[in-house]
């Protein structure tokens, strides 16, 4: 990974590698095969391309994991594995990559909010890269230069003109140069890219915890594939407690065992003082506001952290079936 902090020169320079070169391949299979995949294209505000994943569409698992693959940039694999780590929820979505910091936050967080009127989502993907709004940009030393922008909305609506306008503003190209793929919580498709965020959200608690990004050199992590819920706040607690209570991630570092010991301690779900309950009643508890929830919840129920350079590994968390199959379940 490139070093943090980039001098405004370099903010400015060619990328070392395009996530808009890389994923659009997989965006121009997604919309060849939309028909295979029960997905619905049009155009809509602005002349914007409109990808349904599950608004009127049908999508379906494999939509979702070809969408996840998208959500990172074109620099990872997402796969439905079977396990039997949580029956009869025994299928994983299993989840690397080739550059997990560049992938994971450059590409996969869901860190750019967008909001006009009644309408508010958070994108994700490597169009997020391009317009590079978010400080976190200026950590990671990166932003693309593509021609084309492609996000990812978790959204049961299709965005005003004036969210289309915001982004082809922000990325410098015209609206019919984007492409917004949109896959409500509720979804199978929605469902099967929010439980692939499982290494993106310890790659991101790794950062809330000051871990030095450019010390991750890889990554792996896996998930149950939640049974989708047509109650948005179901489904979204269902997801949630997947990664909570049942995801699985494998850093590799670098840097004194001693760091890589107190990362895998520190990273868990178990570390935070919300650890428990299922999501959903959390939420509740907060009077639905996930400002007032601790923010150091949302990661893997387990964590290996290898340190590289000195041959040891580290193991802290674990899973909760019963509080899986409580949440799935219910």
């Amino acid at each position: 990974m490139t070093a943090p902090a980039p001098s405004p020169a370099a903010a400015d320079a060619a990328p070392r590698i395009s996530l808009a070169a890389c994923v659009a391949p997989l965006v121009d299979a997604l919309i060849r095969d939309a028909d295979a995949l029960r997905l619905q294209l049009s155009r809509g505000p602005r002349d914007a391309l409109i990808v349904d994943a599950g608004i009127t569409a049908a999508g379906g698992l494999e939509a979702g994991r070809r969408i996840a693959e998208i959500c990172l940039g074109g620099l990872g694999r997402v796969a439905l594995v079977p396990a039997g780590r949580f029956s009869p929820w025994d299928t994983l979505a299993s989840v690397s990559t080739c550059d997990p910091v560049l992938a994971c936050l450059g590409s996969q967080y869901a860190g750019w909010s967008l909001a006009a009127g009644d309408f508010f989502a958070l994108g994700s993907g490597p169009g997020r890269a391009i317009a590079a709004v978010e400080t976190l940009f200026e950590e990671l030393g990166y932003r693309d230069r593509g021609g084309k922008v492609t996000l990812v909305l978790e959204t049961g609506v299709v965005p005003p003109a004036e969210v289309v306008d915001e982004i082809a503003a922000r990325c410098a190209v015209a609206p019919s140069d984007i492409t917004l793929i949109l896959t409500p919580t509720s979804s199978l498709a929605g469902t099967v890219q929010i439980v692939a965020r499982v290494l993106e959200v310890a790659l991101h608690k790794a950062h809330a915890l000051h871990f030095p990004l450019e010390h991750i050199a890889d990554g792996v992590g896996s998930a149950p594939i939640s049974p989708p819920s047509p109650d948005f706040l179901t489904a979204m607690g269902r997801t949630n407690d997947a990664v909570l209570y049942g995801g699985d991630v494998h850093l590799f570092v670098h840097g004194p065992a001693e760091a890589a010991k107190d990362l895998a301690t520190r990273l868990p779900s178990l570390a935070s003082r919300d650890y428990g309950r299922p999501f959903g009643e959390i939420f509740k508890g907060y009077d639905c506001d996930f400002y007032k929830v601790d923010p150091l919840l949302f990661s893997p129920a387990r964590v290996t952290v290898t340190a590289l350079d000195h041959g040891e590994s580290f193991t802290a968390g674990g899973f909760d079936p019963i509080l899986i199959a409580r949440s799935f379940g219910g």
